[in-house]
């Protein structure tokens, strides 16, 4: 069975017209023939979306029942059992209730989508898992109903149903998205121009990469690897030189005149890993190209040039940016170079061949280093002067042997100079096992003259062979010993990286890690003031340098005072001190310290972050409390006000009944806004720790009932069991009766009709836990920590009833006398809050806490 398509209609807010359009779709499908059905619609009340169903089948919902509400589902079944050819499915990322097959609704679709059943859905760009935190930043609203981004992307067609937002805003303003009780409140928070605008773009650059996407596998499927200029990507070539920093810098200007162009930055390793760049100037040059907002690839290959190009064709790059060869003039005689060799393979693809400071000086990498140890280099000398001499005198001696077999008597003699000393000493043996071939053992003896032509290729064929042999043995000894310090420098960045990943602070474990590597007795990172004092030079230095990390005994406190200093940009240097490093190990510290300047950045990034968090949760409990009083605490007023002007009006004669009503009315408002007050008084005093508490031994049998008191009427049918056992607690009682009063109205407030919370108690070793329980439609326990935070009302649909401080402020003061206050799931549905404090064990009545 083939499986079926799906087609999303993506919007960048609610109202753009997903749902109209994809109906539209099903009408166009069906006037063609096709068998199209409702499975779910959801037109939220908006009479153009409800008129365009039209006569479409509609397939009977599925009716649930979750803590005592009625809820209508897509009826899963009755589509399959349909089996039409198209259905269309609103809603894609909707969470279905609890007790259906499948939690989400995606899920259901992969359902249908299986069965062979083509979809039409719908989402925004809100629900897009990878993009929920980002809508959050820019609207301030948490889109809890997600959808996994790879389900999207896998959909065969994403259309994006665009609009303005100052379209958008009309299309609110004339009421076609939301009810006019709502649309002055949406054009002030979540729609305005800016959300908009911002949640416009995200939804156009998330469909360009879905776009890239299909573009890459349909070129990909039919094998085609010529650029397509669909989008400007440079990519830029790095070898690991000093002029990286120059042809990054190059790119970006290139890509910015490019509007949306991107930005790659490759360098290719050589496959045998022995000739590797410079890796601390590779770091820096990684974090640039990311600070200019591009990224970084590194590819094997043995061939640069054809591995350049084909990392350029596979990201479909239009341009190619290389700088100029470092090599010599002679040098570039016998080789194009690679800047050449990639500029005549490279087809349509613009190459740009940036001239730098370091261009035509040559290569001035790091000296070579000798194959073979001093020593053995001296060994073999000494084997060529005694041995070659000593080889003669011994074939002397035996008359009886042939010219071939004095040749290869020496080429044996030669090679095993060659495997003692290396190079140099095996040509030097070869040169004079050659004339003492010719002097001794080729007629006419005793002179260099030779007289017959076999001899005389003989001898060039030994001195060839020999000179062979003895590159060989050196190179192979050379290529040893890169491949043993590559390996050695490709273990310890492993190890670095792995001690990095495992540390809480990644700055100290690389300074550790480089210090134990090299035995060095302190590592230290010194960032430079620039401070001016007018001292004598030491005490200027010492003034001008600030350790800013260091392990080990003793750090350096400037760059002089230790054994060996690593610039690594204009203000950082990277200081060791034990012993002074060998030349060789010179590249790997640099990567350490070009690690240690990334570890630094990031660190004083955390504790910048850390700083703002604070400013950051100040600012959003300011704005949450002017938006608060603004609302909330201006209701209550405005009744109190309301009724005693109406009482003052000389216009209105009121009866003794009436009158007593407002009073009533007047009396409760202005209850209500002291409690209020009170309650935004005391969670300022608990932030700023000033809040006054006085503990003592109190029963919560007295507590309780004075609690439902304050509460009045509401609090009439709550049911309480308090054992006469249950020991005395230790709390401040008007602290405490206030916890309660909260707890209570808020039970009250989510409780069904006809069933009122209740309150329990019961002791629990040195703890007595109050439960208020009611058997409303509870939270879900992955939102319980928000009930906690001051200014909101989870699920509230009333916003008159209070600041949202009431929670907050009741954990606040638990916490304050010892307790706390958790949250759990009421048996058959509900919350219940669970209030645990500290069992009385003696007299404390009146004891300052």
């Amino acid at each position: 069975m083939a499986r079926g398509e799906l087609r999303i209609y993506l919007g960048a807010a609610p109202g753009v017209g997903k749902t109209y359009a994809m109906l539209e779709e099903a009408h166009r499908r069906a006037e063609r023939g096709t068998d199209v059905v409702i499975g779910f619609v959801e037109t939220h009340g908006r009479t153009h979306t409800a008129e365009m169903i039209g006569d479409l089948e509609q397939l009977p919902r599925r009716t649930m029942t979750y803590r005592g509400v009625e809820f209508t589902e897509m009826d899963l079944d009755a589509v399959l059992a349909r089996r039409p050819e198209v259905v269309v499915v609103d809603e894609l990322a909707h969470t279905n209730v609890p007790g259906s097959r499948n939690d989400k609704r995606w899920q259901d679709i992969q359902e249908l989508l299986d069965a062979g059943i083509t979809v039409l859905s719908t989402v925004n760009v809100q629900h897009l898992e990878s993009l929920n935190d980002v809508v959050a930043q820019i609207t301030g609203t948490t889109q809890r109903e997600t959808v996994p981004d790879a389900v999207v992307r896998a959909a065969e067609q994403v259309e994006l149903v665009d609009m303005t937002p100052e379209a958008l805003r009309r299309r609110m303003a004339h009421g076609n998205i939301y009810r006019p009780d709502k649309i002055d409140a949406a054009l002030g928070n979540y729609f305005r121009v800016g959300n908009l605008t911002a949640l416009r773009e995200l939804a156009l650059l998330w469909l360009a990469d879905k776009v890239d996407e299909q573009l890459d596998a349909y070129r990909a499927q039919q094998g085609i690897s010529a650029t397509w200029e669909t989008r400007e990507r440079v990519v830029v070539a790095l070898t690991g030189g000093p002029e990286g920093e120059t042809l990054i810098r190059r790119a970006a200007r290139v890509a910015a005149r490019s509007k949306g162009a991107d930005l790659l930055a490759v360098h290719i390793a050589r496959s045998d890993g022995l000739a590797g760049a410079d890796p601390a100037q590779l770091a820096r040059q990684r974090v640039l190209v990311e600070n200019l907002g591009g990224t970084y690839h590194q590819v094997l290959g043995t061939d640069i040039p054809t591995a350049l190009l084909d990392f350029a064709q596979g990201v479909n790059a239009t341009q190619l940016v290389l700088g100029a060869s470092r090599r010599g003039r002679f040098a570039q005689l016998f080789s194009r170079g690679v800047g050449v060799t990639t500029t005549a393979l490279s087809g349509p693809i613009d190459v740009h061949l940036v001239t730098h400071a370091e261009a035509g000086r040559g290569r001035r990498g790091p000296a070579v280093p000798a194959a073979l140890s001093r020593r053995r280099r001296l060994y073999g000398f000494a084997l060529t002067v005694v041995g070659v001499p000593a080889l003669t005198a011994l074939l002397k001696a035996l008359p009886d042997l042939t010219l071939t077999n004095d040749i290869l008597i020496f080429l044996a003699a030669v090679v095993g100079v060659a495997l003692v000393g290396g190079l140099w000493p095996a040509l030097l043996a070869a040169l004079g096992g050659s004339l003492l071939l010719n002097w001794f053992f080729t007629p006419p003896f005793y002179t260099l003259t030779i007289a017959e032509a076999d001899n005389l290729l003989a001898l060039g064929v030994f001195v060839g062979v020999a000179v062979a042999v003895s590159w060989v043995v050196d190179v192979a000894a050379r290529r040893t010993r890169e491949a043993a310090r590559a390996s050695a420098d490709a273990q310890t960045l492993a190890t670095v990286a792995g001690s990095v990943l495992r540390g809480q602070r990644p700055l100290p474990a690389l300074l550790e890690r480089l210090r134990e590597t090299f035995a060095l007795r302190a590592v230290s990172v010194l960032e430079q003031t620039g401070e001016a004092t007018g001292r004598p030079d030491r005490d200027r230095e010492v003034q001008a340098w600030r350790v800013v990390a260091s392990v080990g005994e003793s750090p350096a406190g400037t760059p002089s005072t230790g054994e060996t200093a690593v610039p690594v940009d204009d203000r950082l240097t990277v200081v060791l001190c034990g012993r002074r490093l060998e030349a060789a190990d010179r590249r790997i510290v640099e990567a350490f310290a070009a690690q240690a300047a990334v570890a630094l950045r990031q660190e004083r990034l955390a504790e910048e972050a850390a700083t703002a968090r604070p400013l950051a949760e100040a600012d959003r409990m300011r704005t949450a409390l002017l938006a608060a009083v603004s609302h909330d605490l201006r209701t209550p007023l405005a009744s109190a006000k309301a009724a005693v002007s109406s009482l003052r009006s000389p216009d209105v004669e009121f009866d003794p009944e009436d009158r007593d009503e407002l009073l009533v009315t007047a009396d409760e408002s202005l209850d209500r806004l002291g409690r209020l007050v009170a309650n935004l008084l005391d969670m300022s005093r608990l932030q700023a720790g000033a809040l006054g508490i006085t503990v003592a031994s109190i029963g919560l049998e007295d507590v309780v009932p004075r609690a439902l008191d304050e509460l009045g009427p509401p609090a009439a049918d709550v049911s309480t069991d308090i054992p006469t056992d249950l020991p005395a607690v230790t709390a401040d009682p008007g602290l405490l009766e206030r916890v309660l009063v909260n707890l209570v109205a808020n039970a009250l407030r989510h409780s069904p009709p006809g069933q009122p919370p209740t309150i329990t108690a019961s002791a629990h070793s040195d703890r007595v836990e109050l439960r208020v329980i009611d058997t409303g439609p509870g939270i879900p326990e992955d939102q319980w920590d928000h009930v906690f935070l001051p200014f909101q009302r989870l699920g509230d649909r009333d916003t008159s009833t209070g600041v949202g401080l009431g929670l907050a402020l009741s954990r606040g003061l638990a916490e304050a006398m010892g307790g706390s206050i958790n949250p759990e799931t009421t048996p058959g549905g509900g919350l219940t809050m669970v209030l645990r404090l500290p069992a009385a064990t003696g007299a404390t009545e009146g004891a300052p806490e």
